[in-house]
């Protein structure tokens, strides 16, 4: 019926839930590691970083174009390359350097010489002959006549004195920027380099402490792999209890039912046979009792006197024994077989399984405590192998040639960065006076013109005399003296700082930049022997600076651009297996039997096995079910009684009535003393009936399918314990090498870029290109040729304004020509005063 179909059902929804456990567990030695956690990257802490070099770089600035301008100018004068063969022999031997050669190689500074030397000579002169003039009132007068030109020549003039005043002050404002830019620059950048010199041995005398600094950081992942180890063993057995705990508690639950089957079915095996037996025996004793009753029934009714009572007798003439469990099959065969079960206690085996089981975590810290003692061991020599590191470092005894030609360069460099530093000195006074001065004839300029704009704008009649245009002419006039007394200061200074700043550009920066600098230096004889760098920095034989810059530019440890006795390889030193493989050996060949779990004794197998041959399944039940149907009388007991008491009323015959009720209060009795206790019996057995029948189908099966899983269990879990614990090992192995790499390649990458690093060598080099270059030489010339500028336009200033100074005065003749005829316009006549 219904409930075996639904028995049936569950049953097999519990053996797919045991498969789909086995089926999760099988693969359980190909699952993949846990993902390592944010814990898992080691941190390292930088002490050496108070003793790099800042790398320094071009800083953007709103002059960028002008210092391009002058430099495409400086290429201009200057299109030679770099003069080897003349420097090689001013190095080697100055005195056979012929001036031709610098005549030639310089020809541009040359002429720009010339044209310096041509304007000192030509503009004083020019200003002393100036002076002769206006001594003999020639130059700078008044006009002689007014021509209808006169404004707008004079307006000419006012423009382009303004446009060259103009010039002037942004030459003059930029001149004025990049002196001052200089001075800023100048003081830290001779500063840097001591500094610098002082950085650089101060890095190389570190170098040992630094070693021993990232030898002893491999206290770090020490320490991590230690507390990793501590929870190692307590990890690997909750990892196999969690990853077996499915298999293992369902295959518990499944031998906890089947003992729960056993003894339930023994239960109502005994229920069954008893109940039967009493059933068999009460309807022996009913039996007479129930004939005698219906014949004396029978008999009443049969009797004349009793009124109506032909309708009651058939029916009990049908009073009869209903069921006869007689019949039924005895289970006394199946009793006799199960006599003394069960004879294991399963729910003690069952609670010994369990916590065997979940002992497992406790066994695992038990059985691993040896080898995670031997792991720390291990890791306590693996520190000694790391120290072998700094002990095999070869630098301390091959960078002290370095380290002296460093001193050596910064005592020598005291004297001429004193010496720059006073003559900076000198050039920012003497830029600053001569700046000024070039304000003040700009002042003088502004002043005459607005004075001279004025005047005129007030004089009604040209010839008539007015003071403030006059006192604009004679502004102008001071303007031009103040030009033509300075003008050969002005030329010296810009000539003598562009010859500097010059030649700095174009035979230094331009050469630093395409790094010809370098070629010439690695070039053999081009340096004295006492200028050998090679030598004096102990590079390597087969290399150069050029190669040395490059490789420490790139990155390159100090050991492999300097000679060694010996080749030293960092990579080699620094391989994963040579500290890590007693640590790999010794995890790899662990083993552990963490899985041997009874789960079922042979006394309790035998018990299931007793059960299933037992027969149980085999009875009949069907037959106890078919006579259950059957009532215990068949014609009812109650019904036959009430009917007597209602034939008793009718009855007017005293005898019969009361002989009717005398029959049913004995029919009532009969009903509740024997009927209903058989009922009752009846009802009992039918629970035993019901639990055996839905049992006896499944019965073999589900023992045989119990002691196959639990034996496949049995079996298989020392295997996937021994799977597990492999697969956990692997993982936590896989996991510390990442310790050991990262610490291995954190020192490769610390010796390399910090602390045995050749980089600041590079980084020294490229930060003195840029103080020099882009931070001095750049607003140096900028300097030179703001102020150029502005003493070139001094000579159209000078013009300019030696011809404005006539307009500004009185003319002397007031005739208007215009080329065929004369006008003499007519004019009222004025009083002047009589002279006498």
């Amino acid at each position: 019926g219904a409930p075996g179909s639904l028995l049936a059902t569950a049953g097999a929804m519990r053996a797919a839930g045991l498969l789909l456990a086995w089926a999760l567990l099988h693969p359980a030695a190909t699952q993949q590691c846990h993902p390592a956690s944010p814990g898992g990257v080691l941190r390292f802490t930088d002490r050496h970083a108070e003793i790099r070099v800042p790398a320094l770089h071009r800083v953007p600035s709103s002059l960028d174009p002008l210092y391009g301008l002058v430099r495409s100018c400086l290429d201009l004068i200057q299109q030679n390359p770099l003069p080897t063969e003349l420097l090689r022999t001013a190095l080697n031997d100055p005195g056979s350097v012929r001036t031709s050669q610098v005549v030639q190689y310089e020809l541009g500074y040359v002429v720009c010489a010339a044209v310096a030397l041509l304007f000192t000579v030509a503009v004083p002169v020019a200003g002393m002959c100036f002076c002769y003039c206006r001594s003999r009132r020639r130059c700078g007068g008044r006009l002689r006549a007014h021509r209808r030109s006169l404004g707008c020549r004079r307006r000419c003039l006012l423009a382009c004195l303004s446009f060259t005043s103009l010039i002037i002050l942004i030459g003059v404002t930029c001149a004025f920027v990049t002196s001052q830019r200089v001075k800023g620059q100048m003081e830290p950048g001779l500063g840097a380099v001591p500094s610098t010199l002082r950085t650089l041995r101060q890095h190389l005398a570190n170098v040992p402490q630094g070693v021993q600094m990232v030898v002893d950081k491999f206290e770090v992942p020490r320490k991590q792999i230690i507390s990793d180890l501590g929870g190692l063993s307590r990890s690997v057995g909750l990892s196999i209890h969690a990853q077996l705990k499915a298999v293992t508690y369902a295959a518990l639950e499944d031998l906890q039912d089947r003992a729960g089957d056993l003894q339930t079915s023994l239960h109502h095996l005994q229920i069954l046979d008893r109940t039967a037996r009493a059933l068999a025996a009460a309807r022996a004793e009913l039996e007479p009792a129930l004939r005698e009753r219906r014949r004396r029934v029978v008999a009443l009714l049969d009797d004349p006197r009793c009124t109506s009572c032909a309708s009651v007798l058939g029916r009990a003439q049908s009073l009869e024994l209903g069921a006869d469990y007689g019949k039924v099959p005895s289970v006394e065969k199946v009793l006799k077989a199960l006599a003394g079960l069960p004879r294991s206690d399963f729910a003690e085996m069952i609670r010994q399984g369990n916590g065997t089981f979940n002992s497992i975590p406790e066994l695992a810290v038990e059985r691993m405590a040896q080898v995670i003692q031997d792991l720390r061991d291990d890791l306590a020599r693996t520190a000694d192998k790391v120290q072998s590191i700094a002990d095999a470092f070869p630098l301390p005894d091959y960078t002290r040639p370095v380290s002296e030609a460093l001193l050596k360069a910064e005592e020598r460099s005291q004297p001429y960065l004193r010496e720059v530093e006073r003559f900076e000195r000198y050039r920012w006074i003497a830029g600053t006076v001569l700046c000024s001065i070039i304000l003040l004839i700009l002042a003088c300029n502004v002043t005459g013109m607005a004075l001279g704009a004025y005047g005129l704008s007030k004089r009604e009649d040209p010839s008539d005399y007015e003071c403030r245009g006059e006192a604009g002419a004679k502004f102008l006039l001071v303007g031009v003296g103040l030009a033509f007394l300075f003008s050969w200061l002005l030329i010296l200074l810009v000539f003598a700082t562009f010859l500097v700043g010059g030649n700095i550009q174009t035979l230094v920066c331009r050469n630093w930049v395409n790094q010809e600098i370098y070629k010439f230096i690695d070039t053999p004889g081009n340096l004295p022997p006492s200028m050998n760098l090679s030598r004096q920095l102990n590079l390597r034989r087969d290399s150069n600076l050029s190669f040395a810059y490059r490789e420490c530019k790139s990155g390159a440890g100090l050991w492999e651009v300097l000679q060694l006795d010996r080749s030293y390889d960092l990579d080699e030193h620094l391989k994963s297996p040579k500290y890590t493989a007693d640590f790999q050996k010794r995890l790899g060949e662990f083993t552990a039997n963490l899985g041997d779990v009874r789960l079922l004794r042979s006394e309790g197998r035998q018990d299931l096995e007793t059960f299933a041959r037992s027969g149980a399944d085999e009875v009949d039940y069907g037959r106890f079910q078919e006579e259950m149907k059957n009532p215990v009388v068949q014609t009812s007991l109650p019904g036959l009684a009430r009917n007597l008491e209602g034939l008793q009323k009718m009855q007017r015959n005293s005898t019969v009535a009361g002989r009717l009720a005398a029959e049913a209060r004995a029919l009532w009795q009969m009903q509740n003393s024997t009927v209903q206790s058989q009922e009752a019996l009846v009802a009992k057995l039918g629970e035993s009936v019901q639990f055996l029948s839905r049992l006896a189908p499944h019965l073999k099966e589900r023992v045989k399918r119990t002691l196959a899983t639990t034996a496949s269990v049995e079996a298989r879990l020392p295997v996937q314990a021994q799977q597990i614990l492999r697969q956990e090992l692997g993982c936590f192995t896989r996991k510390e090498l990442r310790y050991f790499t990262q610490y291995l390649n954190w020192v490769g990458q610390t010796l390399r870029e910090d602390v045995a690093s050749c980089q600041p060598l590079a980084t020294a080099l490229d930060n003195g290109r840029v103080i020099l270059c882009d931070r001095i030489a750049d607003p140096w010339n900028a300097f030179w040729f703001s102020l150029g500028c502005c003493t070139f336009f001094l000579i159209p200033n000078i013009i300019f304004a030696v011809r404005l100074t006539k307009h500004f005065r009185p003319i002397r003749n007031r005739l208007i020509s215009t080329g065929s005829e004369e006008t003499c316009p007519f004019h009222i006549p004025r009083v002047t005063a009589l002279k006498l």
